[in-house]
């Protein structure tokens, strides 16, 4: 039986990147979605969900491996080398009334999704209701999709409009999240080594106990910290993952539980 021949490169032809079809930087992002990167990802998809996502981050990178390699531009047994050596990973932060799951190639979010799960408590009258999402709970979530990089100056003006909308006041709490993460990227920015920087775990573990005062995410509170942490970004964006993400995330639950808050 003869081995397949692999196609000669389309002259002209431009391979999909993982830049192109994901909020990434650095060398991912200009690193060619491979066959083998999608299929790593469908196996975690598979075995953390139950099966692929229809429209998620498998989806899309096979979509885009399949025209790589349609158009000869990598091998159907090539993997890149940060997912090679990095990995892919699927993984599930459980908290009281949802699921919050996190896709990530080479340590990068390059996925997040809130699904409800059917979790609920006795109100005062009785009857059964849904618990909303509280923007501690958002940031505690941040620890886990985010945790691993370190905090900067966006984090920290996220992490500030945040505790404002959860407290409902303008005065920086002494010992606080606000101001725990203003000092952890003042000191990152005058550090080098990265395992010498505070990274956002390290600020917003148990951030619900660290808050005087706490409240269901809304859309309000949303868009006050994703402008925070736009301003202060000099790229202009929100990070995947992170703090405003997040509590975008649990805001848009909330509506769609129809909880009041």
């Amino acid at each position: 039986m003869s081995q397949q021949q692999p196609r000669r490169p389309q002259e002209g032809q431009e391979p999909v990147k993982y830049g192109d079809i994901f909020n990434v930087s650095g060398d991912l992002a200009s690193k060619t979605v491979a066959p083998q990167d999608a299929a790593m990802m469908q196996t975690a998809e598979t075995m953390v969900l139950g099966q692929t996502q229809k429209g998620g981050p498998a989806a899309v990178m096979q979509s885009a491996a399949t025209r790589n390699e349609r158009a000869g531009l990598v091998r159907h047994d090539e993997a890149t080398d940060v997912a090679g050596h990095e990995g892919v990973t699927v993984t599930e932060t459980d908290v009281p009334g949802r699921r919050i799951i996190t896709e990530s190639v080479g340590g990068q979010v390059i996925g997040q999704y809130v699904e409800p799960t059917p979790v609920t408590q006795v109100a005062a009258g009785g009857f059964m209701q849904q618990n909303a999402i509280t923007i501690g709970e958002a940031l505690e979530a941040s620890a886990q999709t985010a945790g691993d990089r370190p905090v900067d100056q966006s984090d920290a003006a996220a992490i500030q409009a945040a505790e404002v909308r959860a407290t409902g006041s303008n005065v920086i709490i002494p010992g606080g999240l606000a101001a725990t993460a203003q000092s952890a990227a003042a000191h990152n920015a005058g550090t080098e080594r990265e395992q010498d920087k505070i990274k956002v775990s390290d600020v917003l573990s148990g951030a619900t106990a660290k808050l005087p005062a706490d409240k269901a995410a809304t859309r309000q509170d949303a868009e006050g910290v994703v402008s925070a942490e736009l301003r202060n970004n000099p790229d202009m964006t929100t990070r995947p993952g992170g703090v405003a993400a997040s509590v975008t995330a649990a805001a848009r639950l909330n509506e769609k539980m129809n909880v009041n808050t």
